[in-house]
């Protein structure tokens, strides 16, 4: 998803040449739905990481949990004064539901999108991209962490068949 403003051109520009933060987020629920622990890894245009774990007090499903650690994030942005970012994350579901302006809405979730794209629409410039799964790992620890529990064991090599 990309959120532009109306500026003039020559704001436009000074915008587009600042680098983005960039923020990796991920949710858990366990079990789901259940509890939600909410991750992300945060780095300024300078380089230096900033790393978010935490339960919250609230229960739902994994889709939830992605979309509280996103608007986490972007909260924590704002008030380090960001202006521009670009948030990647696995879940296939928050990135159409916010990039796709004709996406079916999930109804149980508007107020959420609502937030997230309010959010999103508040810097001069903002993406979404969806990334696979296993670039995501750390957000995903420090999402589970914050429930707990450790980080998913890494995927089995599958075997060769011999023929």
């Amino acid at each position: 998803m990309t959120v532009r403003s109306s500026r003039s051109s020559t704001e436009a520009g000074e915008a587009a040449a600042r680098p983005p933060w960039v923020v990796h987020c991920d949710g858990s629920a366990m079990p789901n739905p259940g509890r939600m622990g909410i991750g992300a890894v945060i780095t300024s245009p300078d380089g230096t990481r900033h790393t978010l774990s935490q339960a919250t007090h609230a229960t739902g499903c994994n889709n939830e949990a992605e979309l509280m650690a996103l608007t986490t994030a972007l909260q924590t942005l704002k008030a380090q004064g960001a202006t521009a970012v670009l948030a990647y994350s696995d879940n296939s579901t928050l990135v159409e539901q916010l990039g796709t302006p004709d996406a079916k809405p999930i109804e149980r979730m508007a107020s959420l999108f609502d937030d997230a794209r309010a959010l999103l629409g508040s810097f001069e410039q903002a993406r979404v991209q969806w990334i696979p799964r296993h670039r995501n790992a750390e957000a995903d620890a420090l999402a589970r962490a914050a429930l707990g529990f450790g980080p998913k064991p890494p995927p089995k090599p599958t075997k060769k068949k011999r023929r």
